[in-house]
Parts: C-alpha cells; structure tokens; sequence
C-alpha cells in the first residue's frame, strides 16, 4: 500500500491530500529514510511524521485496504 494511502486509512493524517503535502515536504520519514508518498509499506515499516515542532514515530502491524474508524488504531503502534 502507497505510504500517503495507509496515513489517511489509519488516521494518522486526516486527508490523502494532505499526507502528500507532508511526503513532498520531507516531513515524512520510513526506517530512517525520507520517504515520497509512492513508497510502498509493509508489516514492520517505522514511520516518523514530523508536525511542527512535535515528532510521531510508529510501527506498522497491519495493511488494509479499509478500516472501520474504531479499528484504525490496531494498524501501528506508538514508538517512543
């Protein structure tokens, strides 16, 4: 699944349009690396979103295509 399409499935940012803003801003890294929005995820990616001056790091658990709202919260976990 496209990095900007698993950040708006698992709420993680609010639009698809969005997310693409912040994967062209460099604001959006995958293991380390700055990441487009067309990299691909997988089961074990950590992603690092920067917002303003505040850091998010998740691990990816699960891939789906779609997800109830209630349900987004079990495809990552919060890394510290």
């Amino acid at each position: 699944m496209r990095l900007d399409k698993f950040l708006k499935v698992s709420r993680l940012i609010k639009r698809r349009t969005v997310a693409n803003e912040a994967c062209d801003a460099g604001r959006v890294m995958v293991n380390g690396k700055v990441a487009k929005a067309s990299v691909n995820i997988k089961v074990g990616d950590v992603i690092e979103i920067s917002f303003g001056n505040k850091n998010v790091k998740v691990e990816v658990l699960e891939v789906q295509e779609t997800v109830k709202k209630d349900a987004a919260k079990d495809m990552f976990k919060y890394l510290p």
